[in-house]
């Protein structure tokens, strides 16, 4: 059996390998511009974002199909007219949505179909907080714009096929007429998205440390 200070020093080296591979790599998020997509949708949750026949994989990518499915496909398979599908908004990195978008149950597939189909911003009244919180560990911006005149400024922005540039570092909207809004976010969710830093990444930030530690424990409780 290797040494403890060696398994942790051989669980370290995968985890960066798998990091490095790009398995685990989350995105910065520093600034976007991109085409905006109109859901004024409220009560969005996330069921209807990634439907339950599509929760068996634990990879992130390809989910993208399976995105607002129920929305995008009839019984049959055969696609039906949706917002995700008709250019420019095919193209969309914005999602424009209504109140408490990402309620009902805790999948993290939600926020990875929405990233796998390059969606990096989703502005919306409120959210709901398991995924909110995902939302941040995948590389993804979440808005919350509480009045009501500004959500709809943006919200025909995107119906007319606008473009719009989010600026984490500034914290701000600029609309397709130079004008800007100013949101908020928690600095150290600010902080993770501006470096691409998911749980994983700011584990291997503290490598040393925990390679220290194993190699102090070692010596003095080698029993353990």
């Amino acid at each position: 059996m290797p040494h403890d200070r060696q398994r942790a020093a051989i669980r370290l080296a995968r985890v960066a390998a798998l990091e490095t591979s790009g398995f685990f790599r989350m995105e910065a998020f520093k600034q976007i511009t991109g085409v905006a997509a109109p859901m004024p949708m409220d009560n969005v949750d996330t069921d209807m974002i990634i439907p339950k026949q599509f929760l068996k994989t634990i990879k992130r990518s390809g989910l993208a199909r399976g995105l607002f499915y129920e929305l995008r496909y009839d019984a049959d398979g055969n696609k039906i007219a949706f917002v995700l599908d008709t250019p420019p908004y095919d193209q969309a990195k914005i999602l424009v949505a209504g109140d408490n978008f990402g309620c009902g149950s805790s999948r993290e597939h939600a926020p990875w179909a929405i990233n796998d189909f390059g969606l990096r911003c989703v502005i919306a009244k409120s959210f709901a907080d398991i995924f909110y919180n995902n939302c941040f560990k995948n590389g993804i911006l979440p808005i919350a714009i509480k009045d009501d005149a500004t959500l709809a400024a943006l919200m025909a922005d995107a119906e007319r096929g606008e473009s719009l540039t989010v600026d984490l570092e500034a914290k701000t909207i600029t609309r397709p007429d130079g004008s800007t809004i100013a949101f908020e976010t928690d600095d150290f969710r600010r902080h993770c998205l501006l470096n691409g830093l998911d749980d994983i990444g700011l584990t291997l930030k503290n490598a040393p440390d925990i390679e220290a530690f194993e190699a102090r424990r070692a010596t003095e409780r080698p029993w353990l």
